[in-house]
């Protein structure tokens, strides 16, 4: 283990700053205005995009907005001047959203089933092409039309490839995080000093869950680089296991990436120590 020294780059923040608006879904912070999602892109925090596109909805390679952001982003975000909730419609304006909600889905459930019962009539011709007369066919064919309903259960809308768990209660989504291979849980302002600290270093930090750590720490844009360290906050008061530094030694090796334990200490600074796998000889 060494001491790992990087040199502190002030961040740059504007004077006049733009308000970034923050909408809130099930207490996950969101980003869907693309103005908003330029001057959060710009400032240095990369987030996590969850929505489909509309030319390409069924694949996930690509995604766009909304952007999802981790929660140190949302309150550094906060804690800057250019940061607001964005109330949810209200009043006369959410009626209106609500009922333009409602005649779409209305108009779009009359295409929907106009197709449906094309589908439906070639299916039958198909089937009964060599089985019955052509005035046999013809009134199964005007019974079919008389006859079907296209529920709105079957209605196909466009929804997120990616939904980032915000459909499972905390209680669902605790079971269904991976454990990290350093069990310890380090408190909320600890992970936002850790964060605070290496985004005024000018690293880029995205989640690291995959990686069984806190952050992934970038030396630039995301777009451009790959990630050198994964950051694993443990608190400075807290021991930590022989076998646990030997797995997570292991894990960032088999990713080829430097861990990084980060130890927030009182003065609101943090103490970084490197660990690199060099195996058994």
């Amino acid at each position: 283990m060494e001491d790992l020294s990087v040199p502190r780059r002030e961040e740059l923040q504007p004077d006049s700053s733009p308000v970034v608006g923050i909408s809130v879904c099930d207490s996950a912070p969101l980003i869907w205005r693309v103005q908003d999602l330029k001057v959060v892109r710009s400032g240095g925090l990369v987030g996590a995009l969850l929505g489909s596109l509309p030319r390409t909805p069924r694949q996930n390679g690509r995604l766009g907005r909304p952007l999802l952001l981790l929660p140190e982003e949302e309150r550094l975000l906060r804690e800057g001047p250019g940061a607001a909730v964005l109330p949810r419609p209200g009043g006369e304006r959410g009626a209106e959203l609500k009922r333009r909600f409602e005649e779409e889905q209305t108009s779009s459930q009359e295409e929907q089933s106009v197709l449906a019962l094309q589908d439906r009539k070639a299916a039958l011709l198909r089937a009964m092409t060599s089985s019955l007369t052509e005035e046999a066919q013809q009134d199964r064919l005007g019974a079919l039309d008389q006859n079907f309903v296209f529920p709105r259960s079957a209605l196909a809308v466009q929804l997120s490839t990616a939904r980032a768990g915000l459909h499972y209660c905390p209680e669902a989504r605790s079971f269904l995080e991976a454990e990290q291979p350093i069990k310890t849980q380090p408190s909320p302002s600890s992970r936002f000093q850790v964060f605070r600290d290496l985004r005024g270093r000018g690293f880029f930090l995205t989640s690291a869950g995959k990686f069984g750590g806190d952050f992934l720490v970038y030396p630039g844009d995301p777009l451009r680089f790959h990630a050198h360290f994964i950051a694993v906050c443990v608190e400075s008061d807290r021991p930590v296991g022989v076998l646990d530094l030997l797995a997570v030694a292991r894990l960032g090796s088999n990713v080829k990436k430097t861990v990084l334990l980060c130890s927030p200490v009182a003065d609101g600074d943090v103490r970084y120590t490197s660990l690199q796998w060099s195996g058994m000889v």
